[in-house]
């Protein structure tokens, strides 16, 4: 199995996308999910982030409040940074996790839905081929005033927060472009998901595993024989 990193923009329209290569059965690894997975209370995330930003940022359930949260960090790059290197690791474990198991069920290869894929490059070692899903910079400023009930400044500010997806796009090896219409887009993801389908990428892997996994078996079975008395 090989990995394929998608990433996006706010408002590029990435989750739609996601839902389609869902529905086409692909594996699909959310980091979103498994982000909210690890700073649930009693899990060690959740302790450095109270240490670190105080319990105003605390539902009074015990759980992160994430709009708190990210209105604190949101203007404060190095409160923003700090708070990644609390959480990144434990992501990263659990994605691990989550593609190990992909894996074992047989998946040719697995897509991470990973946000900052070409922010923090951490993870684009481990990616076969990366993914970005584009639209134009009028285009993803109007659907973010129109989602999030923003005036254009706010709007603006949130875009200006993250990398431009004219350079994501430079950086990727597939361009999904969610400008236009969704039919258009919704033929190019499947036409994607085709061509990684039909790709042998995943044999290597895959037969080196095979033959590791025989390489154990045998030597188990001589050291039974040595070891155990003859009949």
């Amino acid at each position: 199995m090989f990995l394929v990193g998608l990433t996006g923009g706010i408002a590029s329209g990435k989750s739609s996308v996601i839902q389609v290569f869902q529905q086409l059965g692909c594996a699909v690894i959310d980091v979103d999910v498994i982000a909210r997975h690890v700073v649930q209370p009693g899990y060690p995330a959740h302790r450095r982030i109270v240490e670190a930003f105080g319990t105003e940022v605390l539902l009074e359930n015990g759980d992160i409040d994430r709009k708190a949260l990210g209105d604190l960090i949101f203007k404060q790059p190095d409160r923003r940074q700090l708070l990644n290197s609390i959480t990144h690791p434990e992501i990263r474990k659990e994605m691990m996790k989550e593609t190990f198991k992909y894996f074992l069920r047989g998946f040719r290869y697995a897509i991470l839905d990973i946000p900052l894929l070409f922010e923090t490059k951490k993870l684009l070692k481990y990616m076969r081929h990366t993914v970005v899903v584009y639209c134009d910079r009028d285009t993803q400023l109007a659907r973010l005033m129109k989602r999030n009930s923003l005036n254009r400044e706010d709007a603006e500010a949130r875009i200006k927060a993250q990398l431009p997806l004219k350079d994501k796009a430079r950086m990727a090896d597939h361009v999904l472009d969610n400008s236009g219409e969704w039919s258009i887009t919704k033929r190019q993801v499947v036409l994607l998901h085709a061509k990684l389908e039909r790709s042998l990428e995943y044999l290597p892997l895959r037969l080196g595993v095979l033959t590791g996994l025989a390489g154990i078996v045998s030597l188990l079975y001589l050291l039974t024989r040595y070891l155990l008395p003859s009949p």
